[in-house]
């Protein structure tokens, strides 16, 4: 059965999560030219969500407020609105407040996070990622784009070679991932295209990849408990 889109959905962010977005159906918005395959939810409208959303041929929304901002990675199609159409590859990150009337003339689909910026930030970000110089990663057969970020939080490209391993190492204020291309791996698992992760703050892995992939990610943005906090302190 479905979920309602109102229903929270690996909601504790302070879990571990793991979806396979390939097995999961298309669910109606309430336009009915568009579809989403939720992903997380916390709950009631107008809070945190990450989504595919499908735009069909000729869709369109109507004009809305992004009250906490979004951010999107178009995967197919090319998404359009205002300020511009955007093709697959292309990253947006609009502020906190914006608001646009989105179309897909010849139809698109975007991974897409709500209600998660900063109420600080306040500038549009746009990037092409087929057109965006890949820099050096930290380990050989590692390649990173940077594509924004506000404070402590960062959300980048990463392109690693077939057989790259990365060092054990931990996440503060957690990590975000979403398998674009090939397979990611650590102990926990390996992870085909289309996997979405969630590793909570602290959270400890060693990934690698045997095939190649290429992944979205997203680090610092998940809350700290106040029992690390805490714990901190006393160690000081």
């Amino acid at each position: 059965m479905a979920e309602h889109p109102l229903t929270p959905l690996h909601a504790d962010l302070f879990e571990r999560a793991r979806v396979d977005t390939n097995t999961l159906p298309w669910v109606q918005s309430p336009e009915p030219t568009v579809e989403r395959k939720l992903i997380e939810r916390e709950g009631g409208d107008g809070t945190r969500a990450t989504s595919l959303v499908r735009f069909a041929a000729g869709a369109s929304f109507p004009e809305h407020v992004h009250h906490g901002g979004e951010e999107f990675l178009v995967l197919e199609g090319a998404f359009c609105d205002e300020s511009g159409c955007f093709p697959a590859g292309h990253y947006v990150r609009n502020p906190p407040g914006s608001r646009h009337s989105p179309s897909a003339p010849d139809g698109c689909v975007i991974l897409v996070k709500l209600h998660h910026l900063d109420p600080r930030e306040h500038e549009q970000v746009v990037v092409d990622t087929k057109a965006t110089p890949w820099q050096a990663g930290l380990v050989d057969g590692l390649e990173v784009m940077p594509l924004a970020g506000f404070e402590g939080e960062h959300t980048a490209l990463v392109r690693w070679a077939p057989g790259t391993h990365f060092t054990p190492h931990h996440h503060f204020g957690g990590e975000e991932i979403y398998v674009l291309e090939g397979t990611f791996a650590d102990e926990h698992g390996r992870y085909p295209a289309g996997t979405w992760l969630r590793n909570p703050h602290w959270s400890l892995h060693q990934p690698y990849s045997e095939t190649g992939c290429t992944i979205w990610v997203k680090t610092g943005h998940l809350p700290i408990p106040d029992a690390w906090y805490q714990e901190a302190q006393q160690t000081r």
